[in-house]
């Protein structure tokens, strides 16, 4: 799978959009009802699906069933102005709401650019549900040489954690290294 650059951007953008709803100031899991909040204000969010989908497009998190995974590989290829629209998906059975989310969908399609950005939510869930391709797709991009400078400039021992590294478990203790590490990197001292 080969990710265009536009799908590349929005994927962090996406990832951090939802950690940022993940969890309050006191550390307590509040996905749930932040999405709720949000998927009340459709509306309104609907004027932003262009400027930031990232921002919109989790309303719909949970909300699709991935029964053909090539059609959405297929999409994740595409770029910000080939993107196919959400019906040639739907109709040929490669994508389906949950229930829940087609009154969302409703309001959606009922914009213009909706058929667009639904194509673009289901392609951003898909990488999250699907989150081990996401890095193995980064790495296959032809285009993105930024990986490759990134490890020519560390040591064998270097193990920095990025959104990318979200589904895979965490101690505190390596998160904390991955702080001083990066702190390290822009010029702070590390504490000891």
């Amino acid at each position: 799978m080969k990710l265009s650059p536009y799908f590349h951007d929005l994927r962090s953008a996406y990832q951090a959009e939802l950690d940022d709803l993940t969890q309050d100031s006191e550390g307590k899991d509040v996905l749930r009802k932040r999405l709720a909040e949000k998927r009340n204000e459709i509306a309104f969010l609907v004027q932003m699906m262009e400027l930031a989908p990232e921002m919109v497009a989790v309303v719909f998190h949970q909300g699709f069933r991935f029964a053909r995974p090539a059609a959405l590989e297929n999409l994740l290829g595409c770029g910000q102005d080939d993107l196919p629209g959400w019906s040639s998906l739907s109709a040929d059975g490669a994508v389906a709401l949950e229930p829940w989310a087609a009154s969302l969908a409703k309001a959606v399609l009922a914009e213009p650019g909706g058929e667009r950005f639904l194509a673009v939510a289901a392609g951003l869930e898909f990488m999250q549900a699907h989150s081990r391709l996401a890095p193995a797709a980064s790495h296959a991009d032809a285009g993105d040489e930024e990986g490759d400078e990134d490890a020519a400039e560390h040591d064998d021992d270097y193990d920095a954690l990025s959104a990318d590294d979200a589904a895979d478990p965490h101690n505190a203790r390596s998160r904390e290294e991955a702080s001083d590490n990066w702190l390290s990197d822009v010029g702070f001292d590390r504490k000891d």
